[in-house]
């Protein structure tokens, strides 16, 4: 994780603001951090924890340090997979969409009752 142990400030959709360092972060977008002062709302007194895990969904947004070099740490230096080659497999009867169902062409409705068909239901 590109982003573990540096400090950030969080501020929160409630208007909370938390200033902590990140310990790690999900696909979700969840944020754990520790070394946590948290300020409820603005004027309030802040609150120390040791540690605290803010739901993704909850983040307004996040301000990183300026000394973060974001040119590098935005490059995808993860290692790609080679896509799987495919087998070919002889094609199967009757698949795919459409075909003929229920009296094909002249129930065009389909199903039970209605007035599928030329000279249905008068």
């Amino acid at each position: 994780m590109k982003l573990s142990h540096e400090t950030v400030t969080i501020e929160l959709k409630n208007g909370s603001i938390v200033h902590g360092t990140v310990v790690g972060v999900d696909v979700s977008m969840n944020t754990h951090l520790k070394s946590v002062k948290m300020t409820p709302f603005r004027g309030a007194t802040p609150v120390v924890l040791d540690q605290l895990t803010i739901r993704g969904n909850n983040i307004r947004y996040v301000i990183l340090p300026d000394a973060l070099a974001l040119d590098t740490l935005l490059l995808d230096d993860a290692p790609k997979s080679k896509p799987k080659k495919r087998e070919t497999v002889a094609p199967v009867r009757g698949g795919g969409r459409g075909g003929r169902a229920r009296g094909g062409r002249l129930g065009s409705r389909g199903g039970r009752g209605g007035a599928g068909g030329p000279g249905g239901r008068r």
